[in-house]
């Protein structure tokens, strides 16, 4: 009984096989993408991006940087005053596009960070008045885990007007 079963799957097989080319549905050489010639890619349509697409602009100075402390890397905080009132969305972001969550150095050692954040609207109190450098200063945090860090000799993070260096 297996022998005929066998025997008539193999005959089914051939007969499947000779109905049609790879591209027919019919055929077992399509099944499992065995017959697809398309490359198969985890790229996104189009390609990666290879500028900043982000619209923010650099706030006006960075007033200081440091490093803190934590169980799996280090804080970098970051201290910026923007040209008016009302800047939001104030980020540290690389300079060279890199994946959400993956930061690393470039081939010196040092990673290239630029502070940036939206301005108020125009026409509004915020946009028509300049910051009190006592109330008006900008915190932002960067978590940086000791992988990304084991290469890290420097840290240069710009604003429009300065540039401020720091080391491990």
């Amino acid at each position: 009984m297996r022998t005929r079963t066998l025997a008539l799957f193999g005959c089914a097989m051939l007969v499947l096989a000779g109905c049609g080319g790879p591209g027919s549905g019919w055929s077992p050489l399509g099944w499992f993408d065995g017959g697809s010639s398309e490359p198969q890619t985890l790229a996104p349509e189009g390609g990666y991006p290879t500028t900043q697409t982000d619209g923010r602009a650099p706030l006006a100075r960075v007033v200081s940087a440091k490093w803190d402390p934590l169980y799996e890397g280090r804080l970098l905080v970051v201290t910026g005053l923007a040209q008016t009132k009302g800047w939001w969305d104030v980020a540290l972001v690389t300079e060279v596009p890199m994946p959400k969550g993956r930061i690393r150095p470039d081939e010196n050692g040092v990673l290239r960070l630029r502070l940036v954040g939206y301005p108020p609207p125009p026409d509004t109190f915020a946009a028509a008045n300049p910051p009190n450098p006592a109330s008006d200063t900008i915190t932002v945090g960067m978590t940086l885990s000791h992988a990304s860090m084991a290469n890290l000799r420097e840290v240069v993070i710009t604003g429009a007007g300065n540039a401020v260096t720091l080391r491990p």
